[in-house]
């Protein structure tokens, strides 16, 4: 929450001279209650990035079995982020943001309760992983389709507000997987987990106070009739806009070849070396980068076009972690972390300002809906090949089996026409 209430601090809009304080208050506490939200429920979601596969290096010390889980974690994303866009255009953004947090929260509870009564096990554990992000999707596209009507309500542009949402997201990824290895060391993997359902829980609160038009249930006449038929309208639509194509397709790309990286490869590096708070140090020194990138690129916006910002963060990231591969020591790995961080951070306001303005309003759940589970396909692929090259090849043969491609396809896009899009005007 800092980092959204010191952004907004620094507004310096000129007011009229009668605004009192309270009706100041009213036109932003939607734009600091979606940013909270966000806050609270990524940093639950950051936890268990690194606890979960913890958890289960310590029962077997295997990393397929790591990368089963996570693989595990992230195959449900896929059907669930496709059509949870639908879901929320359906039954309302509020709502489906409430009831996806507390589904959230029960099934990340039930991993401590069960290791305390049943006990705990490979498959039972992917199990609940499986289940827990079923309802992860829907919440995330609910609260960032309420992003265009709160930033109008604080009479924020979009890219401004897009660059303190996608900060405060980095800001949860540097508290979540930094606490969370803290936490591991002290207490366990299996009771760190209560940390995330506490988190789920506050975040349920924080949307509880939310009051926003076009939050509640959709007008009869816009929404969708089946949630077949709207997903397919969502997927039709992002098809046939050569930009949201474009960006979907190397998003797909980029997180097949890196989310392996921190689920699995620097997992299985640091419990080798015995060394569980090193883990927490890199996602949180690539999430300290990601905060000043992001909230770099609210000033960068008027400066800089919007394609060179994208391609220099899929060539910083290819760069980096080719350099990664080599396992550095850890000042130099912290160092490239920050750097992926530092140069990925405005990609996030980019593509939330390419879905805000291309989507109509009635159709906006499920664009994002749709953009969010592009990105998902490409993951379990990822997370279940790492672990097997790892237990075949090594870490460090497997690092630059990610790395090398990522180059290729920064390569690729400097070429792609359609990223010159973004630079075009578009109607919000």
């Amino acid at each position: 929450m800092a980092v959204a209430s010191s952004a907004i601090i620094l507004d310096h809009r000129r007011l009229p001279v009668t605004t009192d304080t309270a009706t100041i208050t009213r036109r932003r506490t939607p734009l600091v209650l979606v940013n909270l939200a966000a806050l609270l429920s990524a940093t639950g979601n950051g936890i268990t990035i690194v606890a979960l596969p913890w958890l289960v290096l310590e029962q077997t010390g295997r990393a397929t079995d790591a990368g089963i889980v996570a693989g595990a974690a992230t195959l449900p994303l896929l059907l669930a982020s496709l059509f949870s866009g639908t879901v929320i255009d359906r039954f309302g953004r509020r709502l489906t943001s409430l009831v996806s947090d507390s589904l959230s929260a029960v099934s990340v509870a039930a991993i401590p309760i069960l290791a305390a009564t049943v006990g705990l096990s490979v498959p039972l554990i992917a199990l609940l992983a499986a289940i827990g992000a079923v309802f992860d999707p829907a919440g995330i596209a609910a609260r960032e389709s309420m992003l265009p009507a709160a930033a109008a309500e604080a009479g924020w542009s979009l890219d401004r507000s897009n660059s303190v949402y996608e900060a405060t997201y980095s800001t949860a990824y540097l508290i979540g997987p930094g606490v969370g290895g803290m936490l591991i060391a002290i207490t366990g993997a299996v009771d760190t987990l209560w940390v995330t359902a506490g988190c789920f829980a506050l975040s349920i609160a924080t949307i509880a106070l939310l009051r926003l038009d076009g939050s509640g249930k959709p007008d009869p006449e816009t929404r969708p009739t089946s949630i077949w038929s709207g997903t397919l309208e969502g997927v039709k639509f992002v098809w046939r806009s050569r930009l949201l194509r474009t960006i979907a397709l190397v998003d797909m790309a980029l997180v097949a070849l890196y989310m392996p990286v921190e689920g699995v490869l620097y997992p299985a590096y640091f419990t080798e070396l015995g060394k569980p708070a090193h883990l927490g140090w890199v996602l949180a020194a690539m999430s300290v980068g990601g905060v000043i990138g992001a909230l770099a690129y609210g000033a960068l916006a008027a400066v800089a076009k919007r394609r060179t910002l994208m391609l220099l963060a899929v060539g910083g990231l290819g760069i980096c972690m080719v350099g990664m591969a080599f396992l550095p020591p850890i000042w130099l790995t912290l160092t490239l972390a920050f750097l992926i961080g530092l140069v990925f951070g405005p990609v996030g306001p980019i593509a939330n300002y390419a879905m805000q303005t291309l989507s109509p309003e009635h159709m906006r759940g499920r664009v994002v809906g749709v953009m969010t589970s592009s990105a998902y396909a490409a993951g379990p692929l990822g997370y279940l090949a790492a672990g097997p090259l790892i237990d075949a090849f090594g870490i460090r043969p497997t690092f630059f089996a990610l790395a090398i491609p990522v180059v290729v396809i920064s390569l690729v896009c400097f070429a792609l026409p359609a990223l010159r899009d973004l630079d075009l005007p578009q109607k919000a």
